[in-house]
């Protein structure tokens, strides 16, 4: 468990009145999924896989979705393949065990946009698809707002396939609707931005490389039209994938320019408009098969499966690993239970590592927190409130031993007056008893001069 999940973990099992009391100073974004992860912990408490399993099922839910809708556009082998490619993307698997919310959101974005086909398919009105289509889609818009952006997708599919002026007056009814709907959670959530998503940085080079060759290889494969009935409805696979894929990413990152907001997982469910054209170019492939001399065929089907098992096989094995987060809490709370004496202070360095011991407060109740000032709990934040510079100073040269949890060696210090006084007053009055290192932690056992041992 790294620490986004560590944050879902203890604010789920908060009370109705304690999390509304949060969503009021933080993480509104998230306010839906974290009364959903509160449901779900009050019907069955049970640990990693309850916080994972609703990820897990919202995963197969958009593999299925994505299924559906490549069957539609490209015939059912293609739909199947879209699917199965979907579900080994290593995004996808990554998400699909996070206790977070980005596998609900893409499963949302992905049954929205079948509904959008489906009701530009529809013989009438069309009502109850597209009444279908801005209900999803809106609830996936609540589930995290960012998924508003592919509104601006599924209007680019809509323009690319010139559909008549009925279809565009009901869609922007529902885009209306679903824009509208998420109006309240925009504007807390806007308030909140300075703090919610001021860790951001403008996106690198890296980012865009990574971007650019995502969206070249969307349009590589979209050239490759697909080796089964092609879907005999007014919107072409090619049109509904490439704005997914593109439009929303590269929207964000060119907002981020100017306001940092960009993260890869809050568009996840671009990853659906990848999905769809590799699914109708292996159906392709299928479909040339018998070009090809038996022998050759098998020696293909070999060597593709043999690439295929390269490539995502160690993508695979690494998504599932604690290396693959920015650190482990579980190694984080280990390591302090194999350290902590009766009577210890604690210190996080910064405050906001606090989340390492929250979701474990059978070890965090042994330790006296000697900054906090206001719990968690009380003061409705992710982290508590901590004493002034002058009052943690105090607290700390009254205690003998004391076990500060810290970023690994390399990582900006934070220039705040309480973080600047633990550094200062630590190293001036106490000697360093043990470090142990740990996947993005540090676990630092200070202690007065003949007080290592406890």
């Amino acid at each position: 468990m790294w620490r986004d999940e560590s944050v879902t973990y203890q604010v789920a099992h908060r009370s109705l009145g304690e999390l509304w009391h949060l969503l009021h100073h933080i993480d509104a974004v998230h306010g839906s999924y974290y009364l959903l992860m509160h449901a779900v912990f009050a019907g069955w408490d049970g640990g990693l896989l309850a916080l994972r399993l609703p990820s897990t099922v919202a995963t197969a839910l958009a593999a299925a979705g994505v299924g559906l809708t490549g069957a539609r556009l490209a015939g059912a082998r293609a739909g199947m393949l879209a699917g199965l490619v979907f579900a080994v993307l290593p995004a996808t698997q990554q998400y699909a065990q996070e206790g977070r919310s980005y596998a609900l959101v893409t499963a949302g974005v992905t049954g929205a946009t079948y509904l959008l086909l489906r009701s530009v398919e529809a013989v009438g009105p069309g009502r109850r698809w597209w009444t279908a289509y801005a209900l999803v889609l809106g609830l996936a818009c609540w589930l995290h707002e960012f998924a508003a952006m592919a509104v601006v997708a599924h209007g680019l599919t809509l323009w690319w396939s010139r559909v008549p002026r009925a279809v565009w007056r009901r869609w922007l009814v529902a885009s209306a609707a679903v824009l509208a709907g998420m109006l309240p959670l925009a504007v807390v959530s806007a308030g909140q931005a300075g703090r919610q998503l001021g860790w951001l940085g403008r996106p690198g080079v890296t980012a865009w490389l990574g971007f650019l060759l995502i969206a070249a290889a969307g349009v590589a494969l979209c050239r490759f039209p697909a080796g089964g009935p092609e879907g005999t409805g007014p919107v072409a696979l090619t049109a509904l994938a490439l704005p997914l894929l593109i439009a929303p990413a590269g929207l964000l990152m060119t907002v981020s320019l100017v306001k940092p907001w960009y993260v890869d997982r809050y568009v996840l469910y671009g990853m659906v408009g990848l999905a769809l054209p590799a699914g109708a170019a292996l159906d392709r492939a299928l479909a040339e098969r018998h070009r090809l001399a038996p022998a050759a065929r098998a020696l293909t089907a070999l060597l593709l499966t043999a690439v295929a098992v390269a490539v995502l096989l160690p993508w695979s094995l690494s998504v599932r690993s604690p290396g693959s987060r920015k650190d482990d809490v579980v190694a984080v709370v280990h390591a302090v239970e194999r350290t902590a004496r009766a009577g210890d202070g604690v210190l996080f360095m910064p405050a906001r590592r606090r989340e390492w011991l929250l979701s474990y407060p059978s070890v965090y109740g042994r330790l006296d927190d000697l900054a906090l000032a206001g719990s968690p709990r009380a003061s409705g934040t992710l982290e508590g409130v901590e004493l002034p510079a002058a009052g943690i100073r105090r607290r700390i040269l009254a205690s003998r031993r004391i076990i500060a949890l810290t970023d690994p060696v390399g990582q900006p210090l934070d220039p705040f007056p309480q973080e600047e006084v633990k550094r200062r007053t630590l190293g001036a009055g106490f000697r360093v008893c043990s470090r142990i290192e740990l996947h993005g932690a540090r676990v630092v056992v200070y202690a007065r001069s003949g007080h290592c041992a406890g």
